[in-house]
């Protein structure tokens, strides 16, 4: 990803918090204060946007450190952990994501901590330990809360679970770091939805309405449908059977194929069964939200599922590959089997590095471009006499183009007062405004925009 790529929408509503990155935007019910404390350090004092890629970056890579740690003292082969890591920083959401001011990585990674401080064991003998577990535990599930809000509740409501049914998670430790942290990290959002909007249920119905609500609903064929993309398929016109996007389609169905072999192998074992199973369980949770009870999708809404689902994943890997090798030895010229084996694996391996990094790239060009348009359209703003104090109004993109010109964007039904500007793609503009002057934006991208003046007498 380049370091220098423009600051995407919700990366301008969560840095447009800080002076150096303002004008504020709005910041609606559904969002949450975790991006803002996360760039905070960079964002505070410099509005540069290479200086703060730099630093998400290095935020991305401590997070997923911090995330596959503690399952190291869960895992009895510690390869494991290298391996899932690896599989799960090589798909191109990751990548794309990782340098982005978006909550959806560090979600991921305070979910997969938390699920491996909750089943990690704790010896007699360590009391000490145990009781730093416990507040890494904590730590992680306020984490994700404070990110994501509704993640973090949705992963850890199978931990909850998971101590009524094992007996060795059952320890006051583990469910009052669970609840503890949960606290915390809603804490912020609680107070913050009493001092702006009234109350707990009062922000939740604005959310809901910004949002569309939960229902039950299947989004399967979209999420399908969009493994290379879009960012954000809402409405998704993009399906299973129209758009089934075969390059990648592979890694999907390679995962749950490698999930249901480590599962296997691990009740052949006898080991980690029932830690395996949380993640699994957990990982469930979270994709089943957004595939059942939301009706657009997002390839990052998944990363908590992904980034727990490689852990037995990696396991099935390890397996495939130490079955083949003893199928290989038990025959005659197993050296030449084995070669193959290498082969085959490196050439899966190879593929998939390519697939990925092909879709990564393309968005990252994509990104660049879509969000040029923005620079394009202020200056056609500043150049009719549009300047700050200033309202635009948009039928697509308000807030970043609005805040790129230094005004106040609005969405196109938003009442009020008649804006200084409208900035219409693709569309005609209403009544109250056919007669307004009409001025193409040269260079876009993003389909044909259009910047509508008011006449002068008005």
């Amino acid at each position: 990803m380049p370091l220098g790529l423009p600051l995407g929408w919700d990366e301008l509503v969560y840095a447009s918090r800080f002076g150096p990155y303002g004008p504020a935007t709005e910041f609606s019910a559904p969002r949450s204060r975790g991006v803002p404390v996360l760039i905070a350090p960079v964002a505070s004092w410099s509005d540069s946007v290479v200086l703060l890629r730099v630093w998400l970056n290095l935020a991305a890579g401590l997070a997923l450190y911090l995330g596959f740690r503690p399952w190291l003292r869960v895992v009895r082969r510690p390869v494991v952990v290298p391996v899932a890591a690896a599989a799960y920083v090589s798909l191109w959401v990751v990548l794309f994501y990782a340098g982005e001011a978006m909550p959806n990585h560090y979600t991921a990674m305070a979910g997969l901590a938390a699920v491996g401080c909750f089943v990690s064991p704790s010896p007699s003998s360590s009391s000490s330990w145990s009781w730093r577990t416990s507040v890494l535990l904590a730590g992680a599930i306020a984490t994700a809360a404070l990110m994501r809000p509704n993640d973090a509740v949705i992963v850890a409501a199978p931990l909850l679970l998971g101590a009524v049914f094992v007996r060795r998670w059952r320890r006051p430790e583990r469910i009052g770091a669970v609840l503890v942290g949960g606290l915390l990290g809603l804490l912020p959002w609680v107070v913050e939805a009493y001092l702006r909007f009234g109350g707990v249920r009062e922000r939740l119905a604005r959310a809901e309405e910004i949002q569309g609500g939960m229902r039950p609903t299947f989004t399967l064929p979209e999420y399908v449908g969009s493994l290379d993309g879009p960012l954000l398929c809402r409405p998704c016109s993009a399906n299973w059977s129209t758009d089934p996007a075969w390059q990648v389609l592979g890694w999907w169905l390679l995962l749950l194929a490698l999930v249901v072999v480590g599962m296997r192998a691990a009740r052949r074992e006898r080991q980690l069964v029932a830690e395996l199973w949380l993640a699994v369980a957990a990982a469930g949770a979270t994709a089943g939200t957004y595939l059942f009870l939301v009706d657009y999708a997002a390839p990052r809404f998944l990363l908590p599922a992904y980034a727990l689902l490689v852990l037995p994943a990696a396991r099935g890997a390890l397996e495939w590959w130490e079955r083949g090798s003893r199928v290989a030895r038990g025959r005659r010229g197993w050296r030449g089997l084995r070669g193959v084996l290498v082969g085959v694996t490196v050439g899966v391996l190879v593929a998939h590095l390519v697939a990925q990094l092909v879709v990564v790239r393309a968005h990252a060009s994509i990104q660049e471009r879509a969000r040029g348009d923005w620079v394009l359209i202020a200056a056609v703003l500043r150049a009719h006499g549009v300047s700050e104090p200033c309202r635009v109004k948009a039928n697509t993109a308000a807030i970043p183009i609005g805040h790129t010109a230094g005004c106040h964007g609005v969405r196109m039904s938003t009442q009020g007062r008649r804006p200084d500007a409208l900035v219409l793609r693709d569309r005609e503009p209403p009544d109250w405004a056919r007669d307004w002057e009409r001025v193409p934006v040269p260079g876009a991208y993003g389909g044909r925009w259009e910047v509508l003046l008011p006449p002068p007498s008005r």
